[in-house]
């Protein structure tokens, strides 16, 4: 594909070289109309800037791109250490980036991480829409998806089976004898919270009561226990998508005098660091974090240094159940 300038991007535009230079460097010398004609052009065009002219020289640079959706989640936390591990020992840096779930952030970090001439991209992507990954991939960005399966075969990913975690979550509580059980979840259109409300659901044999927050912290989780505690029907157990929005809950119940897990049975997602340090120790379901970024890591390198030989993998990982005091 040949180079896209910014002339280019101002025919496409209709303005000035001058101000698609401002939009790129100056964004707040030029109208909202005007910049966001040229951010348009730039997206269609696949427009990347120059970086340094060292990193031109060579076509590409020792880095990688890491995207999550989540950087306050100690999921994602232990996720970047495992990809840290592999890119320091073949001598590579990693530039890490939040979308925040935006997928208009997400696309402004892509564009950042394409002009530093990355090798590739870990992303952990906020929609299914694979357009702004194909742009990446035709600048010969190789990318990985992070917790995320891919639906195609000429991509890589490594991911874990969230409909099985939901599957084991329930299961586990109705072996434990609950007959009515919530699920406290972040935004449906998640992925992961979709896949494990499936799953979920699937054990449980009919829907299950929804909760739906719109983030997944404690914060939320502390929300959505008075949600609960407000509509004095309480159930037997609760699944919580994952460990923070579980811990929050914990938090918001046991403060209101019900008993964890003697009065609501509790279960959250992730098992992360603070799952085992809670008051009551939280059940959970274990996600391999570490194993994900590093094998993600040696995808992603394996695919930038070997092109003629790579063979694209969409590895899946069984999550597992670690059962703790919260449901005894």
């Amino acid at each position: 594909m040949s180079d896209v300038g910014i002339k280019d991007v101002a025919a496409r535009a209709g303005v000035s070289p001058g101000t698609v230079s401002n939009v790129l460097n100056r964004p707040e010398k030029v109208s909202p109309a005007t910049r966001e004609r040229v951010e348009a052009a730039v997206r269609e065009l696949g427009f990347v800037r120059h970086g340094s002219a060292s990193t031109l020289r060579a076509g590409h640079s020792k880095t990688i791109g890491l995207s999550v959706i989540d950087i306050g989640n100690p999921f994602f936390t232990d996720v970047t250490a495992g990809v840290e591990e592999v890119a320091s020992s073949l001598g590579y840096a990693v530039i890490l980036s939040n979308s925040a779930g935006s997928r208009a952030k997400e696309e402004r970090n892509l564009l950042v991480l394409a002009e530093q001439r990355v090798r590739g991209v870990l992303i952990t992507p906020s929609d299914e829409d694979p357009a702004r990954l194909d742009r990446l991939r035709k600048r010969g960005i190789s990318v990985v998806l992070v917790d995320h399966p891919a639906h195609c075969p000429d991509q890589c990913s490594v991911a874990v089976n969230d409909v099985g975690g939901g599957m084991t979550a329930v299961r586990h509580l109705m072996d434990t004898g609950a007959r009515s059980i919530v699920y406290v979840t972040g935004p449906l259109t998640i992925r992961q919270c979709l896949d494990r409300r499936a799953g979920a659901e699937r054990a449980f044999g009919r829907p299950l009561r929804v909760i739906e927050m719109g983030a997944m912290t404690p914060r939320a989780g502390q929300q959505a226990a008075e949600k609960l505690l407000a509509e004095g029907d309480l159930p037997d157990a609760v699944f919580c998508a994952n460990d923070l929005l579980a811990l929050g809950l914990m938090r918001g119940l046991t403060h209101a005098g019900v008993r964890v897990p003697d009065d609501v049975a509790l279960i959250g997602y992730d098992d992360i660091d603070f799952a085992a340090a809670s008051a009551v120790s939280l059940t959970s379901i274990r996600q391999p974090t570490h194993q994900l970024g590093r094998v993600a890591t040696e995808l992603l390198l394996d695919e930038c240094d070997n092109p003629a030989t790579h063979a694209h993998q969409q590895i899946m990982f069984q999550p597992e159940l670690v059962v703790r005091e919260s449901t005894r």
